[in-house]
């Protein structure tokens, strides 16, 4: 089976067409590098053509609001209308758990724009709704960082590993479409000041982590629920400590 993987290069999309490529499946890692570009639509029709899957895990390098809000609609419309062209049989794309409880946040909008296009494309779909990554801590740590104090949302949030955010993105792709959402989770909530400050202190990291219920995340104030998932998700089986022990040294 043919697969394009938007963003195949990236973090989650070269973990994804590894996967699917040792399943045996002809895997398209798309990426403007190699000449795919959703912006411009240039190549899109080429990578497509005969695909039965396309897995969108493609995202904005840019988070201020207008400009997030372009990409994930100029990306997704170029998308889908291709897919559509080349008789896509399953649209799946990544998203983040919360989008549609967080108005406030323009990258949750851009998202929440992007879920609709897909649900009005007529393309049978599959949204998958993540929670953060803990690949993303030091991002985390780092974007609130004054002096040596990093002052982080007192929330509750579900992390997951990138291994299994990647694992179910492959099992996705060789399942039937769900025509709706899914949601993926990491093993325990756990309150974002707290892990933020178990990973700096494992990371040998001197910076003092304050939590509070004001400080803002996507651009919004967050509670308990915000970023955690409903009833039933998927939930992965790496904990903190083992994506810890494995993880890259990039993960400062």
């Amino acid at each position: 089976m043919k697969i394009v993987v938007i963003g195949g290069t990236g973090l989650i999309g070269s973990k994804t067409v590894a996967r699917l490529r040792n399943k045996g499946h002809d895997v398209l890692a798309a990426s403007p590098n190699n000449g795919v570009d959703t912006i411009t639509g240039k190549g899109l029709s080429e990578a497509l053509a005969g695909a039965q899957v396309v897995i969108d895990l493609a995202n904005s390098p840019s988070f201020e609001d207008k400009a997030v809000l372009e990409f994930f609609e100029t990306s997704g419309r170029n998308l889908l209308s291709a897919a559509k062209a080349a008789g896509v049989k399953h649209h799946i794309a990544l998203s983040v758990v919360g989008t549609g409880r967080l108005p406030r946040s323009g990258y949750l909008r851009a998202k929440m724009a992007q879920e609709d296009l897909i649900r009005g494309s007529g393309i049978p779909y599959t949204i998958v709704h993540s929670t953060q990554f803990f690949e993303f801590l030091g991002a985390i740590a780092q974007s609130t960082t004054v002096g040596d104090t990093t002052t982080v949302p007192s929330a509750y949030f579900q992390p997951i590993a990138s291994d299994d955010v990647a694992g179910f993105m492959t099992d996705v792709a060789l399942s039937a479409p769900a025509n709706g959402v899914i949601e993926i989770a990491g093993p325990e909530p756990i309150r974002m000041n707290d892990l933020v400050a178990r990973f700096l202190r494992a990371s040998n990291d001197p910076r003092k982590v304050i939590g509070s219920a004001h400080a803002q995340y996507f651009g919004t104030e967050i509670d308990d629920r915000s970023l955690v998932p409903g009833d039933n998700p998927r939930i992965g089986a790496i904990g903190f400590d083992d994506w810890f022990r494995h993880a890259s040294p990039q993960r400062h």
